[in-house]
């Protein structure tokens, strides 16, 4: 019985360890998402169609965040997205793949020794209580949200060795299980071999704790290299059940990506697994009989993922051909995916690529408010049609932004994309409003050609300084969003309180036209909607300056922003002074 007891004992904590594993690697995975947040953004922003470039984005991306799966699911959304060709997923994927094996090469610190002090601080033992000693320390008493994260990765990487640790003492007794030996000695066949590494790694979706499963079992000494080598292979089949489930539902580049992560894999395997069965029938080598060391995996699992990426690299053009005839183009167009919930699961690039599409919300709506003041001086309905287009535009963008912004805010995203989340939530609004604003422009300008109506030449000239006024009002705010430009953002306010002046003067201005029988009554409702839609269009503007000069200060509160603004109140002043010079009201 007591022999039993020690057999489940065993089996309890190989399952208590394989849990620490995958999940110190999950959160540490996590973790260094977010405290790479803005590193991510700047590699992913360089991407280029060369080859050697999309290679390196991928590997770095992957030694990063520590899973090649996770690097591929963010191609695949960013090439449903439009963000990325065909062409520029292949080779990240590839590089993706070499980034992969960083995870072993740690691992293998676990199985160094040696008597030195150096080589005693090199193992896991020694140094990974210092670790979670400092993460602790950072996670719980630091306020900073980027040294909570650096706690965070530092405990999850002590996590993951304490269950790399755990799973190698359960199973070290296995040594002498006949068992165990007879199944290791199967995997020596190379096809079963692939088989096992395949399933294995499909089912934990991670070729990066597949691999350290198989180092955790090579401290038994039944797992010869002969084994090893073929499950390895199998592996990177394995982990491309990931992408290909991330892709169901996407559009066919997306769907082509996943299959450009198979389709290397695969052919990559088939290519390399015949040499190596080749290379073992013709000279038998002893190796293939000798006991596999942690370091020996890893350097097994680089030099595979390195001779695959050199064998197709240089082959992408073919590998991108491939699957294109294995996914055809559809009868008609496509239409990339504007924002891709798969790029949730890495807020850094998801946020960032909310702030791309509200880029372009914002160049939408002010294109229709352009085009709105336009027609006030030339109406025609193909004018009116943009601006209406326009507005429905935006009114899409709004709808799409604020519902993934919403679900973005619900992840573990830090403080300053928290911020920053909030900052697009609020000025979409205020973009939405603006074409809004320009669709009324435009009715109100059908209305005065409906009933043949005309503003007076004083009218007229006033309107023209208005729109001029809003026209810049309207390119600081844009400038200040688009740019994060702390200068244009600061000139809004004073403008602002201009506009408003304007509107007050020019409708006393109106109501002594009227008294005075120079303008119609009809013509002057019209006229007091024109002047309303106008104003409001800069208190948007206003408040749009404002939420980036939140952002920069790192506050949530416009009215805080506004008395910043306001708080140097000789520049305040002389700012606009001097846009009351420019554009003072003359006499009605």
């Amino acid at each position: 019985m007591g022999g039993v007891r020690v057999d489940i004992f065993d089996l309890l904590s190989l399952a208590g360890g394989l849990s620490l594993f995958l999940f110190g690697m999950s959160v540490m995975g996590q973790a260094l998402e977010r405290r790479a947040g803005g590193g991510l953004r700047s590699l992913l922003g360089r991407l280029t169609t060369g080859k050697l470039a999309g290679l390196l984005t991928g590997l770095a991306v992957t030694a990063v965040i520590q899973s090649s799966s996770a690097a591929t699911v963010m191609v695949v959304g960013f090439v449903n997205s439009g963000l990325m060709t065909l062409g520029q997923a292949v080779n990240v994927i590839m590089g993706a793949n070499i980034g992969t094996t960083v995870t072993a090469w740690i691992l293998s610190l676990a199985g160094i020794d040696g008597g030195s002090l150096f080589i005693q601080l090199l193992k896991p033992s020694s140094f990974t209580p210092v670790l979670a000693l400092v993460g602790v320390i950072f996670y719980m008493f630091c306020r900073s949200d980027r040294k909570k994260d650096t706690g965070v990765i530092l405990l999850g990487f002590a996590t993951l060795m304490f269950g790399m640790v755990t799973m190698s003492g359960a199973v070290a007794g296995l040594g002498d299980e006949p068992g165990f030996r007879q199944a290791f000695l199967l995997f020596k066949n190379p096809v079963l071999g692939v088989l096992a590494g395949a399933a294995l790694t499909a089912v934990i979706q991670s070729s990066s704790a597949s691999v350290g499963i198989l180092q955790a079992l090579a401290v038994t000494g039944q797992v010869s290299y002969g084994a090893a080598i073929p499950i390895i292979m199998g592996q990177n089949i394995g982990t491309c059940v990931t992408a290909l489930l991330s892709a169901v539902g996407t559009n066919r580049n997306a769907k082509r990506a996943a299959l450009v992560h198979l389709c290397f894999n695969v052919i990559g395997t088939a290519v390399w697994l015949s040499a190596f069965c080749l290379a073992r029938v013709a000279f038998s080598p002893a190796l293939l009989d000798e006991s596999a060391s942690l370091l020996g995996i890893a350097v097994a699992h680089s030099i595979f993922n390195v001779l695959c990426t050199g064998l197709l690299l240089p082959m992408s053009g073919y590998l991108e051909r491939l699957v294109c005839r294995l996914v055809p183009d559809a009868k008609g167009p496509e239409t990339p995916s504007e924002l891709d919930e798969r790029l949730l699961a890495t807020p850094p690039i998801a946020l960032e690529r909310c702030r791309s599409v509200a880029s372009d919300m914002a160049a939408c709506a002010a294109g229709a408010l352009t085009d709105a003041m336009s027609a006030i001086r030339g109406y025609t309905p193909e004018l009116a049609q943009r601006v209406r287009d326009g507005e429905e535009r935006s009114d899409h963008y709004e709808d799409i932004l604020g519902t993934y912004l919403v679900k973005l805010s619900a992840e573990q995203i830090s403080e300053h994309d928290s911020g920053e989340a909030a900052e697009l939530l609020k000025v979409i609004g205020d973009f939405e409003r603006i074409g809004d604003h320009a669709v009324n422009i435009v009715q109100s300008v059908e209305e005065l050609n409906a009933k043949e109506l005309a503003l007076s030449p004083a009218a007229t000239a006033e309107m023209d300084t208005l729109t001029a006024a809003v026209e810049e009002i309207l390119g600081l705010s844009l400038r200040a969003f688009l740019d994060r430009d702390m200068a244009a953002a600061e000139q809004v306010e004073p403008l602002e309180q201009v506009v408003d002046l304007l509107k007050e003067t020019f409708r006393t201005h109106h109501i002594q036209r009227l008294q005075q029988g120079r303008c119609s009554i009809g013509a002057g409702f019209v006229w007091n909607d024109l002047l309303t839609d106008l104003e409001r269009v800069s208190d948007h503007c206003s408040n749009i300056a404002g939420c980036v000069i939140d952002a920069a200060l790192g506050s949530l509160s416009i009215h805080e922003s506004v008395r910043a603004v306001r708080g140097d109140r000789e520049r305040f002043l002389e700012r606009y002074e001097g846009y009351l010079k420019k554009y003072a009201p003359a006499a009605g």
